[in-house]
């Protein structure tokens, strides 16, 4: 009974940390649409169930009102919900996985391959690679503007039984740095923060190790492959003589109600460019009760020599969500944020219009919504938000307006909708 216990206890903490050390791994079990409206679930079938393969997936669309729009149609340094009066595709997303393992004596092998078309396909592909290639602008050319396809995960999974279990991704896989993760439906609310859309990695390629050490600590770790950005969204075959690090730690209590997790990055910037390149973010997760959670992230990333003078950079910020259930399918928050771009070096990188850089700024944002569940497999999530920044333009002197119609602030109103399949 003590050994079972041990084991239930392990397992109990690999579901909690799971969301900072294995974030971009979606669930396995899914509630999808088609299942549940026609009584048909491909994963029942005995060619997946016999081989534990999941195939599964979700659409995600929204559309933004911009209450002082640009004639461009782009919501400044806004992304992902990046156009405003025009219904966005953002994710049409497919995936194929067999999941490996948690515990036991056995060996295990798995490992998961997914795709996305939508707006969103920009955000998630491999930077420093030419553009056509397998994993950037897929679909490059006058009709496509906007659309693209990604292949944001790629991954071989081994459980490997030394200790309480080790677990090893080798591929390409979304990062397990920060809160906030690319997948739509794993996200409180549709519009992201801009530590996550800016001053964070989105995926990795190559070797991460993850380790439960014991009721309260799990540990990460891998090696990653480079791009023209350190050890960011690298890709297979690009910058594999850059290689840099990932290191992270997450403790959960023993009531598993409050996680601490810090989790960095580190490399060179590029093959040709030996300036260090790093960051880290630190993530605070408490249940102020059973219906009222709280989050607190910090984010600071440093890069020598990438000032437009050649000057050091760097940037930092924090965020904050608060979240309360009202009812199971029903639950409201609040997310502000304050972030510093120091050099005027991340703010516009990526984004798809956004290329003011140069000016140092401040950054703020405060966003209000709900999330309704009616169902398990459709989520709607309208929320308004609040922008503005505070800087100097270096290019045309004056205060900073990097807004639409060249404002310094701007207010959005959004809803989307998610269904998984």
């Amino acid at each position: 009974m003590k050994t079972l216990k041990k084991r239930n206890n392990y397992r109990m903490i690999q579901v909690v940390t799971s969301s900072f050390l294995l974030a971009g791994l979606m669930s396995n079990v899914y509630a999808g649409a088609i299942a549940d409206l026609t009584g048909y679930d491909i994963n029942e079938t005995s060619l997946f169930k016999n081989n534990a393969i999941t195939m599964g997936g979700w659409v995600n669309t929204g559309i933004t009102y911009n209450a002082t729009g640009s004639a461009d149609r782009f919501n400044g340094p806004v992304t992902f919900g990046d156009r405003h009066s025009e219904v966005q595709l953002n994710q049409l997303n497919l995936f194929l996985q067999r999941a490996v393992a948690t515990e036991g004596a056995n060996w295990d092998v798995g490992g998961r391959f997914e795709i996305m078309f939508g707006t969103d396909a920009y955000y998630t592909q491999s930077y420093g690679a030419p553009r056509g290639h397998w994993d950037l602008n897929l679909l490059n050319g006058p009709n496509n503007r906007f659309y693209d396809l990604a292949m944001p995960q790629a991954y071989a999974e081994i459980y490997a039984p030394f200790g309480n279990g080790l677990n090893i991704k080798v591929g390409h896989f979304y990062t397990p740095i920060g809160y906030e993760t690319v997948p739509a439906p794993d996200n409180f609310f549709y519009t992201h923060a801009y530590t996550m859309q800016f001053g964070e990695p989105f995926t990795h390629t190559g070797v991460l190790l993850n380790y439960t050490v014991d009721d309260n600590w799990a540990v990460v770790g891998g090696a990653l492959t480079g791009s023209q950005t350190g050890g960011w969204d690298g890709s297979f075959d690009q910058q594999l003589g850059n290689w840099g690090g990932l290191l992270g730690a997450t403790w959960t209590s023993n009531d598993k109600n409050t996680s601490f997790n810090f989790t960095g990055t580190f490399s060179e910037t590029s093959e040709t460019n030996s300036a260090a390149w790093a960051m880290y973010s630190a993530v605070l997760k408490h249940n102020i009760t059973d219906k009222t959670h709280l989050v607190l992230q910090h984010d600071h990333g440093f890069a020598n020599g990438a000032g437009a003078s050649g000057e050091d950079a760097e940037w930092y910020g924090v965020n904050t969500h608060l979240t309360y259930d009202i009812t199971d399918t029903l639950a409201a928050g609040i997310r502000g944020e304050w972030f510093r771009d120091q050099n005027g070096t991340r703010v516009g990188s990526p984004a798809r219009t956004f290329n003011q850089f140069g000016s140092a700024a401040s950054y703020y944002a405060v966003t209000a919504g709900v999330n309704w569940k009616p169902k398990k497999w459709l989520s709607v999530r309208p929320n308004v938000r609040y922008d503005w920044a505070d800087g100097t333009d270096v290019a045309n002197g004056g205060q900073y307006r990097p807004y639409g119609n060249l404002k310094q602030d701007q207010f959005l109103f959004s809803t989307d909708f998610s269904v998984t399949f």
